[in-house]
C-alpha cells in the first residue's frame, strides 16, 4: 500500500468563529494578509519536500475562494514539486477539470510536470464541489458530463502519436490536438477519480480502469464504495485502484496524538452558508429525495457533526502513537477489504510547522516500516518507461 502526504494549504488567521458566516466563496480577501500567505505557502511546500525526503508520496488539490485551501492552482504547486523533489508520486487531484474551458490545456501541463519529474505523475480529475460552482460560474447540471467528456479528450491528447487529430463533443469542439511535450510515462499517466454516493458514477470509474478515491467518510460506506468498483472493475492496461483519504496525527502519547488531532480536524469545522452546499442540479433528483429521507447518513455534513472519538472509531481520523497507528490502519485495511492508497491529511488549521514535521518522522520512521505487508489490491508497476 502506498502512503501520500497532503495538507489543503490552509490559512487559518481569521477573526472569532462566531464572527463569521461562511469561510468560502463570501469571506472577503482584506482579511488576508499577503505577508502571511508568502510565509505559509513556502512553509508547506517545505514540508512536502521533506515529506517526500522521508519517502511519502505528495498528494495536492486546490479550491477558490476559500481559507480551507490557498493552493488555488494546484498545477503551480505541482511542478513546484516536481522539481524540488526526488522519490516520490506526486498526485493532482485534481484538476477541477469540469470547470476549466480547455481540457487541451491540462493534458498540456500534465504531460510538461510528468515530464520534469520523471514520470512520477498521478492524474486525478474531480469534477470540484458545489462551492466551485460560484466561483467557477459553470452551469451545474452539467458538471458529470463535462468531466467524462475532458476526460476522454486529455486520454486522447496523451496517446496519440501520429499527428493532429480533430475532436467534436458536446463541450469543446478542437479542430488540431497534437500536444507537445507528450507524457513520460507511456502509455500514459494514471487517472484517479473522486466520488461519495454516487454508484453509477463510481461504476463508470471502474469500467474505465481508473483510481478511484473517496473522503471523510466511515469505514462501513467506504467497504460499499469499494465492494461496488470491485465488483465493476475493468484493466485497461493502466492499472486503477482504491484510495481512502483520512486525518492522521502520530504522536508519542495517545493524549498529545489527540490534541494535534484536534487542530487537524480544524478542517471539519469550517463553516459555510446552507445555499451553497447543494446546488439545484449538481445531483440527481432521486439522490437528493433519498438524501432527505436519511440514506446518506455517511455523508460528509453529517460526519462534520460528530466528534473526535466518532471520527477514529470510524477511520476517519487516525490518531495514537505509533503502536496505536499502525493497528488502526492495519483495521481499517481489513474493515474495507483491502486498498492501494492512503491519502493522509497530516497538517491544516494551527497545526504548527514543528508539530507537522514530527508527524511525518513519526509516521515514516515508527509506523510505514511496520505495514509492508500490507500489500496493493491491484498491480501497481512502479517502473515508467521512457518516452520512445
Amino acid at each position: 500500500m502506498d502512503y501520500y502526504y497532503f495538507t489543503e494549504m490552509p490559512y487559518p488567521h481569521l477573526p472569532p468563529h462566531d464572527e463569521m458566516k461562511s469561510m468560502r466563496l463570501t469571506l472577503p480577501n482584506k482579511l488576508f494578509d499577503p505577508k502571511i500567505g508568502h510565509q505559509l505557502l513556502n512553509r508547506y511546500l517545505d514540508e512536502y519536500c521533506y515529506a517526500d525526503e522521508m519517502g511519502l508520496n505528495l498528494m495536492v488539490n486546490e479550491h477558490r475562494s476559500s481559507v480551507v485551501c490557498i493552493d488555488v492552482a494546484a498545477p503551480l504547486s505541482l511542478a513546484i514539486l516536481a522539481r524540488q523533489t526526488k522519490k516520490g508520486r506526486l498526485l493532482i487531484l485534481g484538476n477541477s477539470i469540469a470547470n476549466r474551458d480547455d481540457p487541451i490545456r491540462v493534458a498540456e501541463e500534465m504531460a510538461m510536470v510528468d515530464c520534469i519529474s520523471g514520470g512520477r505523475v498521478e492524474c486525478g480529475m474531480v469534477r470540484g464541489i458545489t462551492y466551485e460552482i460560484f466561483a467557477a460560474n459553470t452551469n451545474p447540471t452539467m458538471t458529470n458530463e463535462r468531466l467524462w467528456e475532458a476526460v476522454d479528450m486529455v486520454t486522447r491528447a496523451w496517446t496519440s502519436h501520429e499527428g493532429p487529430f480533430n475532436y467534436e463533443g458536446r463541450f469543446w469542439h478542437r479542430r488540431n490536438v497534437n500536444i507537445w511535450p507528450r507524457p513520460y510515462q507511456q502509455p500514459r499517466p494514471r487517472i484517479w477519480v473522486t466520488g461519495s454516493n454516487d454508484f453509477e458514477n463510481l461504476k463508470m470509474i471502474a469500467e474505465q480502469g481508473h483510481v478511484f478515491a473517496t473522503f471523510v467518510q466511515p469505514y462501513d460506506k467506504v467497504r460499499q464504495l469499494f465492494d461496488h468498483y470491485r465488483s465493476h472493475y475493468v484493466d485497461n492496461g493502466v492499472p486503477g485502484g482504491l484510495a481512502y483519504m483520512a486525518f492522521v496525527s502520530v504522536a508519542e502519547t495517545d493524549e498529545e496524538a489527540m490534541k494535534g488531532a484536534d487542530e487537524i480536524c480544524w478542517y471539519m469545522r469550517t463553516k459555510d452558508e446552507p445555499q451553497y452546499r447543494n446546488v439545484p442540479g449538481y445531483v440527481g433528483l432521486e439522490f437528493n429525495v433519498k438524501a432527505l429521507k436519511g440514506a446518506y447518513t455517511g455523508r460528509t455534513d453529517a460526519v462534520r457533526a460528530q466528534g473526535l472519538e466518532y471520527l477514529r472509531d470510524n477511520h476517519i481520523l487516525i490518531a495514537g502513537t505509533p503502536d496505536s497507528v499502525e493497528q488502526q490502519i492495519r483495521s481499517l485495511y481489513k474493515k474495507v477489504g483491502g486498498m492501494d492508497h492512503l491519502l493522509m491529511m497530516m497538517q491544516c488549521g494551527f497545526f504548527s510547522h514543528e508539530k507537522t514535521m514530527k508527524n511525518i518522522r513519526l509516521f515514516t520512521e515508527e509506523v510505514m516500516p511496520r505495514l509492508k505487508d500490507l500489500g496493493p489490491s491491484f498491480n501497481h508497476p512502479r517502473d515508467s518507461q521512457a518516452a520512445e
